[in-house]
């Protein structure tokens, strides 16, 4: 239960709502047990003197103080159900906003799916635990204090036999309790790898349709959602024990209180009002003894889901302001250097970058070229800070990269990474997504850059097209270049290619390069690519190498080099050569 301590802040939030809620829960009870005194009595003063006017006096009373428990039963759900939901509200968005936070290696260990199922099922039950847990264990407590204390007063030794079974119920709910608490994890568990089959799966469609697995992808969901069924079933089974358990105990005590109290009415020592008045309220206590256990229940479910997103809400992100951030650096001009800066993956022994020096001056065009796995994509990573360096210093403008805001590093920052990610929205908003407002003329002047303008014109909905999930209606060469139209729409102060004219021919790529040359002159650019056509034009090169700049200079200076640039210069030319033959 200490993981739902974390929900504090939440209700205290709305502690006035929740006040009120318990307030309503006391009046609620308090006119519902006079219902049972007055049944008593009506029962007792008609034996004695048969009246209609009586009868219709007791009838009103009863009515009206039935009515009052009602209006603050209903009252009772109008503040603290609802409360619940506000909280549910507040802590989606707030696990939603820590999700954002997180560093990029959290994900490499976190499917979406157990991330979905968290957001959801976890976040639910633990919304239960404020709602239902909280207004049916104020209820039961006040419901059953004032219940027993009305039976002791009306006949003390009656109402300890009536709470003979009290020992076992106790028992009964501590048991199942645990038992359910340990089947709902594993149910969890388990949908949050359904959740995770079935989002890649619809993801990954057209692998599934090019490999003919439908068949086979259909045979394992179906298999895990079997798996899930059974797991539901056996929580189920434990948990329909609850009531008839509640039920042949509560049962026992009406049996109990039947032989004593009928032995007290024929020897007239209880009167027949009383005795009625009495199994009302063991009636009525019946309801404490089972919301108990389905109480139990509840709070079990929610401090296991609690336990899990706390897990996620515990997780830090591995980048993020230091203490000693300037807040006063509100914008950069794009100069950045490498000063001994080496990088070395957590999970691997070996350093992707090493010692690695590199002055980029403001307005410069880098071109970073290499075999694959050389550490290209690592260098243009460390500058918006999705990953810092294991050693040495990254310089922006002179600043120690952690002095700058993170928020205002990345917003001076537009990058487009090698796959591109569309949302499934517009052309448009896609574009778009990278600044606060953007007007129509904008979006049309960053397509015509990025050479998508002609392809959006081809569509019946021009800009306003919907893409499908992840750009799947698009071609890849068509999302590079919506990718490179959001990114120059920022007007960053450094722009990052990384690989992204992969996708495209030669001659789109010469009329994008040709659109940027504009784009380019006002800022600090760095460009990756494995097309020699692609960077000649840049203002530096550096060639890498197992982690470290092993060439350096202009397309004239590497080509009479002779080194890898050559080499991989002079092959381009080969394959050009060829496909012209």
């Amino acid at each position: 239960m200490k993981h739902l301590l974390r929900l504090a802040p939440y209700l205290k939030k709305y502690k006035r709502t929740l006040y009120l809620g318990l307030l309503t829960v006391l009046l609620a009870n308090v006119f519902s047990v006079f219902v049972p005194l007055i049944i008593g009595s009506t029962i007792d003063e008609l034996k004695r003197e048969p009246s209609s006017w009586k009868l219709v006096e007791y009838a009103a009373l009863i009515i009206s103080t039935t009515f009052l428990s009602g209006f603050f039963t209903f009252m009772t759900r109008q503040t603290i159900i609802v409360t619940s939901r506000k909280i549910e509200y507040d802590l989606r968005n707030d696990f939603y906003a820590h999700i954002q936070k997180l560093s990029h290696s959290y994900f490499l260990n976190m499917t979406t799916g157990d991330l979905m199922a968290h957001g959801t099922n976890d976040i639910s039950a633990v919304r239960n635990v404020l709602g239902p847990g909280i207004m049916y264990t104020s209820d039961t407590i006040v419901g059953f204090i004032m219940i027993i204390a009305i039976m002791f007063s009306i006949n003390v030794r009656l109402t300890l036999y009536s709470l003979i079974p009290l020992p076992f119920v106790s028992a009964g709910v501590y048991f199942l309790g645990r038992l359910v608490n340990r089947h709902f994890e594993s149910v969890q568990a388990h949908y949050s790898l359904l959740t995770a089959r079935a989002q890649e799966s619809i993801a990954g469609i057209r692998v599934v349709r090019s490999y003919v697995r439908e068949e086979h992808e259909t045979d394992q969901f179906k298999f895990m959602s079997l798996e899930y069924l059974r797991k539901n079933l056996t929580l189920a089974q434990i948990q329909s024990l609850l009531w008839p358990l509640m039920g042949i105990l509560t049962g026992a005590a009406t049996v109990i209180v039947l032989w004593r109290g009928g032995v007290d009415v024929i020897v007239k020592t209880l009167s027949i009002g009383t005795m009625v008045s009495f199994l009302i309220y063991l009636g009525m206590l019946t309801w404490p003894l089972i919301a108990f256990g389905w109480v139990v229940n509840i709070f079990q479910r929610g401090a296991a889901s609690m336990g899990r997103l706390n897990k996620i809400f515990e997780s830090e992100p591995e980048i993020k302001d230091a203490p000693d951030v300037d807040k006063s650096i509100n914008e950069i001009h794009g100069a950045v250097s490498f000063k001994d800066v080496s990088f070395r993956f957590p999970s691997k022994e070996d350093y992707a970058l090493r010692n690695m020096n590199l002055d980029i001056e403001k307005g410069m065009t880098l071109a970073i070229v290499g075999r694959t796995g050389t550490g290209k994509s690592t260098i243009v990573n460390l500058i918006p800070r999705l990953i810092d360096c294991t050693s040495g210093e990254v310089r922006i403008d002179g600043w120690p990269m952690k002095k700058i805001p993170l928020e205002v590093l990345r917003r001076n920052i537009g990058y487009v990474q090698q796959e591109t990610f569309l949302f499934s929205d517009t052309i448009a908003n896609n574009i778009a997504y990278g600044v606060e407002i953007a007007t129509p003329e904008e979006i049309e002047w960053a397509a015509r850059i990025s050479q998508i303008y002609k392809d959006v014109e081809t569509f019946p909905k021009k800009f306003e097209t919907m893409v499908g999930e992840r750009g799947i209606t698009l071609s890849g060469g068509q999302k590079q270049r919506v990718g490179i139209a959001r990114a120059i729409i920022r007007k960053p102060k450094i722009l990052i290619l990384d690989e992204a004219l992969s996708a495209v021919d030669t001659y789109t790529e010469e009329e994008i390069l040709q659109g940027l040359k504009e784009v380019m002159k006002e800022r600090t650019s760095i460009i990756i690519s494995h097309r020699i056509s692609t960077v000649k034009d840049a203002d530096l090169i550096v060639v890498l190498d197992d982690g470290v700049i092993s060439e350096s200079g202009t397309h004239d200076d590497l080509v009479f080099q002779n080194g890898i640039y050559a080499d991989l210069y002079n092959r381009q030319l080969l394959e050009e050569e060829l496909q012209r033959m």
